[in-house]
C-alpha cells in the first residue's frame, strides 16, 4: 500500500506526544475524494483532541487536524461534484495533518479564482465561528457593542472584522500584549484592553460608557466567564464557544437574573449540519475576502514535522492570527 507522512497522537498528553511518522495513504470510499493537502488550519480544537477534553470523546491514535486546503487527486466511484484537479477547502473532524486526507465530496467548498491555499486554510472553522458566534448565537443588533477576547487569535482577529462589517457600533478587544493589542487596533478594534489585568472588566466598562458590552465572545475560560457577566449589558449575550485555559469555569445560573443576562452554547458541528445556516454565511466571508474587507492575518507557517512545536506555541500565547501546517 502507499504511504504518506501524517502526524499522530500515539496516546493522551501534551505536544510532546504527537510524532511525524510514516503512515499508509488512506482510499476515498464512493461518497469521498482523496486530498492532497498543501496546507492545513491549526486550531485550539486540535489541542483540546489531543487532551481528550474536546466535546466528544477522542479515540488514540489519530490525527489531528479539521481544515484542510489543496487539491482532489482521486475521486470514490459515486461522487459527481468533484473531479480531480479540483482545488478545494473542506472541515474533515480529524485526519488534516497529513499529506493527504479523505472527505465526503459533499462537504467540498470550491475555491475561489485568486485565493491561495493558506488563506484558503485560514477560512473554514474560525471564520464560520467568529461569523455565527456574533450573528447567529450572539444574535447581534444594528449598534450594539461586542467584546472580544484573545482579539490578535485566529478566531478573535477575524471576529473584530466582522463585528464591524455585522453592525457592530463598537467593538472591544482583549490581549495579552501590545503587539496582539496593535494588531486588534490595525482590524479595527475601538477599544483596547490588556486582559492580564484584574480590572478588565472595569475597563470594559469605561470603554462603553458604564453599560457593558452587548455580546461578549467567551473563550477563556477559568474565571473569565464570571468576570464576563461584571461588564455584560443588560439584556447582554454571552457567547462560549471554547475554554483555552482548559478549565471550563463555574457560573451560578441565579447571577443571570438581576442583568437579565444570556448565556449561549456554540459548536460549529450543528451549523455545519444545517445548509441553510452553512452555505450563505460562506459566500458572505469569501465575499468580503474578495472585496478586501475581511483581512487575514496568518501568523505563522510550519512544515508538518513541526506540528508539535505549533501546538506548544499555540498553548503557550506566543502566537498571533491563524496558524498553517505545510505538508
Amino acid at each position: 500500500m502507499a504511504q504518506m507522512k501524517a502526524v499522530v497522537a500515539e496516546e493522551l498528553g501534551g505536544p510532546e506526544v504527537l510524532r511525524y511518522v510514516d503512515v499508509e495513504r488512506p482510499a476515498p470510499r464512493d461518497w469521498e475524494v482523496l486530498i492532497e493537502v498543501e496546507a492545513a488550519g491549526i486550531n485550539y480544537a486540535d489541542t483540546m483532541r489531543r487532551r481528550d477534553q474536546y466535546l466528544t470523546r477522542q479515540s488514540f491514535p489519530f490525527t489531528p487536524g479539521s481544515e484542510v486546503a489543496g487539491t482532489v487527486v482521486e475521486v470514490g466511484e459515486g461522487v459527481e461534484n468533484a473531479s480531480e484537479g479540483d482545488r478545494v477547502v473542506t472541515l474533515l473532524g480529524t485526519g488534516g495533518y497529513a499529506d493527504f486526507a479523505v472527505a465526503p465530496a459533499a462537504s467540498l467548498i470550491p475555491m475561489p479564482e485568486g485565493l491561495g491555499f493558506d488563506e484558503a486554510a485560514a477560512i473554514p472553522l474560525q471564520g464560520l465561528t467568529a461569523y455565527h458566534t456574533i450573528k447567529t448565537s450572539g444574535a447581534l443588533k444594528e449598534g450594539e457593542s461586542v467584546l472580544v477576547h484573545a482579539a490578535a487569535g485566529g478566531v478573535g482577529s477575524l471576529a473584530v472584522q466582522m463585528a464591524k462589517l455585522l453592525g457592530a457600533g463598537r467593538v472591544i478587544a482583549t490581549a495579552s500584549s501590545p503587539e496582539k493589542l496593535d494588531l486588534a487596533r490595525s482590524l479595527g478594534a475601538d477599544a483596547l484592553i490588556d486582559y492580564t489585568q484584574e480590572d478588565w472588566p472595569e475597563k470594559v466598562r469605561e470603554a462603553t460608557d458604564g453599560d457593558g458590552a452587548d455580546v461578549i465572545l467567551e473563550m477563556v475560560g477559568a474565571d473569565f466567564p464570571e468576570k464576563n457577566l461584571q461588564c455584560l449589558a443588560t439584556f447582554g449575550r454571552m457567547v462560549v464557544f471554547g475554554a483555552a485555559s482548559g478549565d471550563r469555569g463555574n457560573l451560578v445560573p441565579g447571577d443571570l437574573m438581576t442583568g437579565c443576562h444570556s448565556v449561549v452554547g456554540f459548536w460549529l458541528v450543528p451549523i455545519t449540519q444545517r445548509p441553510d445556516l452553512l452555505v450563505p454565511s460562506l459566500e458572505e466571508i469569501l465575499g468580503w475576502i474578495a472585496s478586501g474587507d475581511l483581512k487575514l492575518t496568518i501568523g505563522a507557517k510550519y512544515p508538518l514535522e513541526k506540528a508539535a512545536e505549533a501546538h506548544t506555541d499555540l498553548e503557550g500565547r506566543k502566537t498571533m492570527g491563524k496558524l498553517i501546517l505545510k505538508p
